[in-house]
């Protein structure tokens, strides 16, 4: 049946698995467990086993995945990475194998081998390898295939019940599923990826590696809104949920941590696309930054944060002469929203003349920003572009603008300031230099004679 016969919705009837119970049981109201067995689910909190600290962590030899992850892995811990296709996100766990191998590789020789289990759902063995040789082949470090031998065992059932069976009879260190959507079981009749099938799956293989204490990642596909598909109990069950985004025609890539039970969720990993695979960005303000020690029009320094991560960013505006009744505002990383407000307040408080201009906002770098202390920054772009005044770039603003305009503190300014002047910039431009927006247009020049 397509149509549900109550509330008469489409595809929303999903098929489950019945356990049947021993005979009698349910009838008597029973429990089929022993009073042994029950006796033993009870566990005192002097018994736990803690998980805290990074002693009890696996790290993943990626600086990024591990500050996203919360500092590594930790035993039985099931992560879903998920992210639009082509992305990078089996590069990347490909490139995570390749660096635990290799680690690995260089450990006494009393350490036993690792054993990583790859389960390949939507790729060949073949098609894999390819991209293992085009990593090793351009890789700056010395790897081996020798290491990779015995260690990496591909996987390519796609039924999860033999996946299980495999699983408990060698016992891995690391599993890799790729993707959850491919996998299937013999006891549901529904297609590989329906809502049940992906619920059951995810359910099987998380009570497996649980029990063993077996790290593991799940990659996962998303929806055309952008959500990873599947139904929403599949994110309530892992650990950790990863997302990979990132403009395909940008190099730019992030990795930010939706949920985390063994870390924090505000932290974000920043990648950029090579030929071979992705790159770590250790220093990311070179990234967002092209115009420094320079004086340019319409342009202007941020510095925003990304999870604890300050990161300065250059913001760009163009303000043109509309030829529409309903001047445009158009924003790339920027909301429409903070456009229109901060156009408002210019127009109301600095007395720009905007309503007769189009206004075009832009992060160069392919950044989103989505918090307001960049507001400083936005505003002070705009009136550059219009008045055709230069703004020297080695100047650093941070600030939220209010509709009064006002110039409001930012949250973690000392450590935005601390990052600004370890990169050389030694103006920062905030709160506690200005208190309202007009004042600090015309002590830069940014406001006409007419204005003033």
């Amino acid at each position: 049946m397509g149509q549900c016969s109550e509330c008469q919705a489409w595809n929303t009837l999903v098929e489950e698995v019945v356990a049947t119970d021993p005979v009698g049981r349910q009838a008597q109201g029973k429990n089929s467990l022993s009073e042994t067995e029950i006796t033993q689910k009870r566990i005192e909190f002097s018994q736990v086993k803690r998980v805290s600290g990074t002693k009890n962590r696996f790290s993943t030899s990626i600086g990024e995945l591990d500050r996203v992850l919360g500092g590594g892995l930790v035993a039985g811990m099931v992560v879903l990475l998920g992210g639009e296709p082509g992305i990078g996100k089996s590069t990347l766990l490909t490139q995570m194998i390749l660096q635990i191998l290799s680690l690995r590789a260089q450990a006494p020789k009393e350490l036993k081998p690792l054993k990583i289990f790859y389960v390949a759902g939507e790729e060949s063995p073949s098609q894999i390898s390819l991209r293992i040789d085009r990593f090793l082949d351009n890789a700056q470090d010395n790897y081996s295939k020798e290491m990779l031998a015995s260690s990496l065992i591909f996987i390519t059932t796609t039924d999860v019940d033999e996946l299980n069976f495999l699983v408990k009879k060698d016992r891995p260190d690391l599993l890799i599923v790729d993707s959850i959507q491919s996998l299937s079981t013999s006891f549901l009749t529904g297609a590989s990826g329906s809502v049940g099938q992906i619920r059951e799956v995810a359910d099987r293989i998380i009570d497996s590696v649980k029990a063993l204490g077996i790290p593991t990642f799940l990659i996962g596909h998303i929806t055309k809104d952008g959500v990873i598909a599947g139904p929403k109990i599949f994110e309530h069950m892992v650990d950790t949920v990863l997302l990979l985004e990132g403009e395909r025609s940008d190099q730019l890539r992030m990795l930010r941590s939706l949920k985390n039970r063994f870390g924090a969720t505000d932290e974000v990993g920043l990648f950029q696309s090579e030929d071979y695979g992705l790159r770590e960005i250790s220093n990311p303000s070179e990234l967002f930054l092209e115009n420094s020690n320079q004086l340019v029009t319409g342009a202007a320094t941020v510095c925003l944060m990304e999870g604890t991560r300050p990161l300065l960013a250059e913001v760009q505006a163009l303000v043109v002469k509309s030829q529409l009744a309903m001047p445009r505002r158009v924003g790339r990383g920027v909301d429409l929203a903070r456009i229109q407000v901060l156009t408002a307040v210019l127009q109301k408080h600095a007395k720009l003349p905007l309503a007769f201009y189009d206004v075009f906002l832009s992060v160069a770098g392919g950044f989103k920003i989505k918090e307001a202390s960049v507001d400083l920054g936005l505003a002070i772009a705009i009136a550059s572009s219009l008045s055709g005044k230069k703004i020297d770039q080695n100047i650093v603003f941070i600030g939220e603008i209010g509709l009064l305009g006002e110039i409001r503190k930012s949250p973690y300014f000392d450590r935005r300031a601390k990052e600004a002047r370890r990169l050389g910039f030694k103006q920062i431009i905030s709160r506690d230099t200005h208190s309202n927006i007009r004042e600090l247009l015309k002590e830069l020049g940014l406001l006409s004679k007419s204005e003033n």
